[in-house]
């Protein structure tokens, strides 16, 4: 016989009393003591080696602060820098013709620019400078004619280059055969469907090249060239063995002179610094501008932007 228990219904979800809240979880970060220590005895090294650097005489930091901006020395960064400017323009026209060749059909052009590119940057770029200077004694005249026939023009090579030219010639020939592997890797890194895709589309070469190739190569080849035009810059130091006036040899000759060999090389060694620092925030902002579009989220915000939202963020505050 079933009870009055039995019948009524088994109270329901809403009319039981709520049960009491359950304690919060509180999230406690992972400890790192290793980190901190790393962290702590990298600061500590880092310190010792700006005292070591600041506190020792024999730097003669006065002596620096003298020639830092002495006409000779700057007359010698602006020779540097010429030098740069002029060899890595002229390497990266003739870089891209030779990578035209390697990416050619024809066996023969990519022949040739593989010969090329594979004696320039298998020799020590100082045995070629020192080759071209001594050309008056490897060729002692130049001619243009018919091969193994008569030669319609001669020069004599005698005299005929200086230093600068030399350098300007010698450096101008190892930075093309970089500039020709960097170009070539900058083209082969785009997607070749999207080349299909275009002709598919009746899109002209030119079209193309301009508006594919070209800006979707140059994400690859700004960050190399960057490291090239760096390199490019203190590359030019080697001029100084054949007495070209660039930023090293200027202050040789000073020290040379007075015997001031540390702070002379100071001051050459921080000319270099600021302009390579100069150019490597340069290269960092080419860089954005090559890879708007490449990420969906946007491009990151830069150092002066995140300085200029925390400054307002603390004023605000």
């Amino acid at each position: 016989m079933a009870t009055p228990q039995d019948v009524l219904p088994a109270p329901s979800a809403l009319d039981r009393p709520p049960a009491p809240p359950a304690a919060e979880a509180r999230i406690v970060a992972r400890r790192k003591p290793g980190q901190w220590a790393a962290a702590a005895v990298a600061l500590l090294l880092a310190a010792m080696a700006v005292n070591s650097v600041i506190r020792n005489k024999a730097f003669q930091w006065s002596v620096v602060a003298d020639w830092f901006t002495a006409r000779s020395v700057l007359d010698g960064l602006a020779l540097t820098l010429w030098l740069t400017a002029v060899t890595l323009a002229l390497g990266f026209l003739l870089g891209t013709l030779l990578a035209t060749m390697r990416l050619s059909a024809n066996p023969v052009l990519r022949t040739l620019s593989w010969v090329y590119i594979w004696v320039f940057r298998s020799t020590p770029p100082l045995v070629q400078l020192l080759f071209f200077f001594n050309i008056g004694a490897l060729y002692p005249t130049l001619g243009l004619g018919v091969p193994f026939g008569p030669e319609f023009v001669t020069v004599r090579t005698v005299n005929l280059m200086g230093p600068t030219l030399t350098a300007v010639i010698g450096l101008t020939l190892l930075e093309t055969a970089y500039a020709a592997e960097v170009i070539r890797g900058g083209i082969l890194s785009v997607d070749r469907g999207q080349l299909e895709a275009a002709s598919a589309l009746g899109l002209g070469r030119w079209r193309v090249l301009r508006r594919i190739v070209v800006p979707q190569a140059m994400r690859a080849i700004v960050p190399t060239a960057g490291n090239m035009l760096i390199g490019a810059l203190k590359g030019t130091s080697i001029v100084s063995v054949l007495a070209v006036s660039d930023l090293l040899y200027s202050v040789q000759l000073v020290y040379l002179q007075s015997y001031r060999v540390i702070p002379m090389l100071m001051v050459a060694t921080i000319w270099y610094l600021v302009v390579t620092t100069l150019l490597s925030v340069g290269q960092y902002y080419v860089e954005r501008h090559f890879a708007r579009g490449a990420t969906r989220d946007g491009l990151p915000p830069t150092p002066l932007q995140r300085a200029r939202a925390a400054f307002v963020k603390v004023v605000r505050a």
